[in-house]
């Protein structure tokens, strides 16, 4: 569900717009926090699963590629929260929100709101590429009671999610950049601090802990988005594209998604998805740039392997780099360069570090016999193949 909201205009001291969709009835019982039986899945590209608590994008829209001069980055010093051990919770979160809150922008655009945060002393925001949508301009502002600044869209990544904006650097002076840790370093059971705009309120903060790693989100284009961090941090509509910052308050994950109800309602139920710091590292350079970051492509589409060990491939994509290499539907991949697969999901994080052209040697089981095969990877395309989409792909 997205983190959004669908008026662009601001809202002050005014109820939250009604959810899209009816809430739940009352009686309803929470969701369970798992994820079901998973479907065949587009790799390189990745895996994702099919929730029964479904995970909804907070914002909506994707933009195309916007050429767009090039930048350069001045990296961000923002000196880290001075946290005692003995601190608590709400103080670990007061000292967040005070360091950190004025880097946070609401970002207003002609179909709705989100949030987005400073990057670099530049003008460099980064937001979620639903929230940006296919507007080339966009409006934001730092200050609650103070007025927007156009934004020019530099570009955006539909399978990460991720979008790069620009403000003049004279409409960001006296704001400090946030940071961006090591995302690797996140464990669970961390202090998660959510700084956003929600339901179109003015700037809102909410904490909690690091409930999850290594989940995995389904993008705008359909492939997966790895390394995901799950928190119980209530994030909102609204809250697409703001930070989720540790006690010191760095910036661990842009929010995207919120997990919802089987049945509808868009309210937060306790678990929500940001995409990890060190995925928007990856990526930001070219989105400064204007270009749309390539990301590296198998061609294929696994599911759980019948004995429960490994990933089976469901199908390759005809031309693909896979079919071209002479790897079949009934493989079952066991390794990919020396690292072991234990389910579909490892296949799309074996290649998430990889680029196209990069080669690959992908160990499967076929028949019982073991086989290795190398693959030349691809570029992955702008969407799964529609076929895949029609058998309930990510």
């Amino acid at each position: 569900m997205s983190l959004w909201t669908d008026d662009p205009k601001p809202r002050e001291q005014t109820p939250p717009p009604p959810p899209r969709q009816p809430d739940p009835p009352a009686a309803a019982p929470p969701p369970a926090p798992r994820y079901p039986s998973r479907w065949p899945a587009a790799i390189g590209g990745g895996l994702v699963s099919a929730v029964v608590v479904s995970a909804a994008l907070l914002g909506t829209g994707l933009a195309g590629n916007n050429d767009q001069p090039s930048t350069t980055t001045t990296p961000a010093t923002t000196t880290p929260v001075s946290i005692s051990a003995s601190d608590g919770k709400a103080d670990i979160a007061r000292a967040v929100y005070a360091a950190a809150s004025p880097s946070v922008a609401s970002v207003r655009t002609q179909d709705g709101s989100g949030t987005g945060f400073l990057v670099d002393s530049n003008g460099t925001i980064v937001t979620n590429a639903h929230v940006v949508g296919t507007n080339k301009q966009v409006q934001v502002r730092f200050d609650d009671k103070g007025d927007y600044h156009d934004a020019q869209v530099l570009s955006v990544d539909a399978s990460t999610d991720l979008a790069a904006i620009k403000i003049d650097a004279s409409d960001a002076q006296g704001i400090r950049p946030l940071q961006l840790a090591d995302s690797d370093n996140v464990q669970v059971g961390d202090s998660a601090i959510a700084i956003g705009y929600p339901l179109g309120l003015d700037r809102t903060a909410t904490a909690g802990i690091i409930s999850g790693l290594e989940r995995q989100i389904e993008s705008r284009n359909g492939f997966s988005i790895d390394k995901v961090i799950q928190t119980d941090a209530p994030v909102n509509p609204g809250n697409s594209g703001g930070p989720l910052l540790n006690a010191k308050g760095q910036v661990i994950g842009v929010n995207s998604q919120i997990a919802t109800a089987a049945g509808g309602g868009e309210g937060n139920v306790g678990i929500a998805f940001a995409i990890p710091a060190n995925t928007v590292k990856k990526v930001l350079p070219d989105l400064e740039n204007g270009t749309a970051p390539k990301h590296a492509y198998l061609g294929l589409q696994t599911q759980t392997a019948q004995n429960g060990t490994g990933a089976q491939i469901a199908e390759t994509t005809p031309g693909g780099p896979s079919e071209k290499a002479g790897l079949q539907a009934g493989d079952v991949v066991k390794k990919v360069d020396g690292q072991t697969i234990s389910s579909p999901d490892d296949v799309a994080q074996s290649i998430s570090d990889k680029s196209p052209g990069d080669k690959v040697t992908v160990t499967v089981d076929r028949n019982g016999h073991e086989k290795s095969v190398d693959v030349t990877l691809g570029q992955r395309p702008e969407s799964v193949p529609s076929q895949s989409q029609q058998q309930g792909q990510p």
